[in-house]
């Protein structure tokens, strides 16, 4: 009978922690059992702390017994840091953003949940550094990753050192980069999927968690904000042949036989096009009444732009109108390529102010449609305060009204047409969109 090696020992020995830690995870976060299902365990010697990539949770065996024997409440709290931030979505959300103020930032947010939890499980003392910092993110309403990012980024360099260090929980290793999300942009889907859940779960039985619930749930929002435009921006896809060769409808065996058989004459050859699902004609009206807030509209595009460029939804050939108006069309330009958009984004500047009328901007569309210059437009989004003249006829094209939450206070939702979608998106994190981001 062969000998259990030590290595082999402290794995399983590691993994009965793992499972026993799981175990007080879920007794006081009973909402969280389809989260930790989620994740394998996989012994990995090259990391010193916990870590993911979504899928596993990688641990170092000799050191995770070593500090579960030291402080076993250590371990519950590095266990659900790493839990948390699958389920907050922080691992496939950077877009662009500098790696390791983005894990910093991360990581406060997950420690902050954590901190203000009340379960013996995973209670600690809370260091006067911490205590400043959540005072601070309260005051300055630091909600969600990207707005602590963007304040991490204006600290002294000496300052976010001492702030890394102290919450310094896992290892980001693992985290997917732009091209690993590039090459699958629907990484994450299943946590997004369960994330939901989780929501769902803390809606209904919310009142039964106390202030944990209402914490992890503005999380959870947060993280969702960014994914969910993405995917509603996608709605103005249409089906396009593009030049390009199509593997996942080539058989290889066919090809190599055809080879083998006859030398040099494949049976089959590659598709040179394949079907993807692009934008082709896409307008952006920007009402620019005096009540529109600038930064708010320079965030709301450059981050509308990033995300048509990083989806992989932007077609070569695809031309993005971008219009102000507030009671007359005062500019359209005409965008073509990223870098187009970038040079836009960095340098808007409003031009208008007067009183919001939306009926121009459909006038002047349905003009560009007459001299086929719109042929293939599926849709525009009107970014705005939501207080002006609307349109009585429905157009050919779906039209959505874009509001920032803090600006439609005074909003008559009677006002706004059946026919017209709306979407709010959190002004909190509109006002952070974009910072730190390249297209």
């Amino acid at each position: 009978m062969r000998m259990q090696t030590q290595l082999e020992w402290e794995m399983e020995m590691a993994g009965s922690v793992l499972d026993e830690v799981r175990t007080e995870i879920y007794l006081a976060l009973r909402y969280l059992d389809g989260a930790l299902a989620r994740l394998g365990y996989a012994a990995d010697l090259s990391v010193r702390s916990l870590a993911t990539d979504g899928e596993k949770l990688f641990y170092p065996p000799e050191h995770l017994l070593d500090i579960w024997k030291k402080n076993p409440v250590f371990v519950n709290r590095a266990y659900l840091h790493t839990l948390l931030h699958c389920i907050f979505l922080h691992l496939w959300t950077r877009s662009g953003r500098e790696k390791v103020y983005w894990d910093t930032a991360c990581d406060i947010v997950a420690e902050g949940v954590i901190d203000s939890l009340h379960d013996p499980a995973f209670k600690r003392p809370v260091s006067w550094t911490r205590q400043k910092t959540e005072q601070l993110r309260k005051s300055q309403r630091l909600v969600s990753p990207a707005a602590v990012y963007s304040w991490l980024l204006e600290l002294p360099e000496d300052e976010f050192t001492a702030l890394r260090r102290e919450y310094y929980t896992d290892d980001h290793r693992y985290w997917p980069d732009e091209q690993q999300m590039a090459a699958n942009p629907s990484a994450g889907e299943d946590w997004k999927r369960e994330s939901s859940r989780v929501q769902s779960e803390l809606e209904t039985h919310g009142s039964e968690q106390g202030d944990q619930a209402e914490a992890i749930a503005a999380q959870i929002k947060a993280g969702k904000s960014r994914r969910s435009y993405r995917e509603f921006l996608r709605r103005f896809c249409a089906l396009r042949e593009e030049i390009k060769i199509d593997p996942d409808s080539f058989d290889p065996g066919l090809y190599t036989y055809g080879l083998s058989l006859y030398g040099n004459l494949p049976l089959i050859e590659p598709l040179e096009s394949r079907e993807e699902m692009r934008i082709e004609d896409f307008v952006i009206v920007i009402d620019t009444s005096f009540s529109t807030s600038g930064k708010l509209v320079q965030a709301f595009l450059r981050e509308t732009f990033s995300l048509l460029v990083e989806s992989g939804i932007f077609l070569d050939r695809c031309r993005v109108r971008v219009l102000q108006c507030d009671d007359a069309v005062r500019e359209d330009t005409l965008l073509t390529s990223p870098d187009q958009m970038l040079r836009m984004a960095d340098n808007f500047t409003i031009i208008g102010g007067g009183g919001t009328d939306f009926r121009p901007a459909f006038r002047y569309l349905y003009q560009l449609k007459e001299k086929g210059e719109l042929k293939g437009l599926r849709g525009m989004l009107y970014f705005t305060d939501g207080k002006g003249i609307y349109p009585n006829r429905r157009p050919p094209w779906e039209t959505v009204f874009v509001f920032a939450d803090e600006e439609t206070g005074g909003l008559n939702e009677a006002a706004v047409p059946g026919w017209a979608m709306r979407l709010t998106l959190d002004h909190e994190q509109l006002s952070q969109m974009g910072k730190g981001t390249r297209l």
